[in-house]
């Protein structure tokens, strides 16, 4: 009898708890659910009011005082420079500070210290990132208000969400792989190279992804470094428009380096912040051209989200365990 009640009472205990993990999993379940259904809602929202707006002119138009005639140019191909710059910036240096701390610094009490500011520096509000940047590339720096200073200073913002990633991606890969490359010879950095950044790298490009996408659509550290509300030109382009397009000069480096990096010193404008700008006038027309600009906005963080994706798919194909 004391056997089968301790079995009773025991079955009775699993059923609650399966009980309560089911209730727990619907309660998860409709909360993502409610979260999805409201995103999708303000952005249907979004698309519909911004629609009459997309057009071809819409893209190809700089910005103008009358609504019909503005369009965002000079915002989107300033967003999309400053994010190569933010990219190329953040994203090897997080990913090598990442493999650094993981694999090759010492676990003494300075690697405590680096990986508890390393993390505290992903909660810092993104506008001291903006005044950081404006005293350290701006003035001290003299980058001025340009697309580098926007894009270093987006890549200091993202590169804590780099860096983290990476380390927790590095540390989910088995030791026993590491121990195989070990007995068969490999050195330490073959090791990592050829075998521990290949199994991780589908992770690290999801924390890549998860911080390119708070970058695109920062607005207060650019309005500190000195963005233009109103931009009516391009930055000067590094091509020539005959061939070999590239900017040769007659002696060496045969390359005019001060024409193919021009851009990086230009003015610039970003989408959030031609979207304020439409925002807070007080004619409806403008409204309906900030709309469409969040559309694009999304559209253009979607093809990016879907580019590093595929690659990430690509590379954990591209891995067997």
């Amino acid at each position: 009898m004391l056997i089968s009640d301790n079995l009773k009472e025991v079955r009775t205990q699993v059923q609650r708890r399966q009980l309560a993990n089911g209730i727990f999993a619907m309660i998860g379940l409709l909360t993502i659910l409610v979260a999805l259904i409201i995103l999708l809602g303000l952005t249907l929202q979004l698309l519909i009011q911004g629609a009459p707006r997309l057009s071809w002119d819409f893209f190809t138009s700089f910005p103008s005082r009358k609504p019909e005639q503005a369009g965002i140019l000079s915002a989107w191909v300033g967003t999309s420079l400053v994010m190569l710059v933010t990219a190329l910036a953040a994203v090897p240096l997080g990913i090598a500070a990442g493999i650094y701390l993981e694999e090759y610094a010492r676990k003494n009490w300075v690697a405590d210290i680096i990986e508890i500011n390393v993390t505290n520096l992903a909660g810092v509000p993104s506008i001291v990132y903006g005044l950081l940047a404006l005293g350290l590339f701006v003035y001290q720096f003299k980058l001025g208000e340009s697309i580098q200073t926007a894009g270093l200073t987006l890549a200091l913002l993202i590169l804590p969400i780099v860096i983290v990633t990476t380390r927790e991606a590095l540390r989910a890969v088995p030791n026993s792989l590491r121990e195989a490359a070990y007995a068969l010879g490999a050195t330490k950095w073959q090791t990592i190279w050829d075998h521990v950044l290949p199994c991780g790298l589908g992770s690290i490009m999801t924390g890549v992804i998860v911080a390119l996408s708070r970058a695109i659509g920062e607005t207060a550290p650019v309005i500190t470094i000195g963005a233009l509300t109103f931009i009516a030109f391009l930055p000067d382009s590094p091509l020539n428009q005959e061939f070999p397009y590239l900017p040769l000069t007659g002696s060496f480096p045969w390359i005019n380096f001060e024409q193919l990096f021009g851009w990086l010193g230009a003015a610039f404008t970003v989408m959030p912040i031609q979207m304020f700008n439409w925002v807070s006038r007080p004619n409806p027309e403008f409204q309906l051209n900030a709309a469409a600009a969040g559309t694009v906005l999304i559209a253009m963080t979607l093809v990016m989200n879907g580019m590093a994706i595929y690659l990430r798919f690509l590379f954990r194909r591209g891995v067997k365990w």
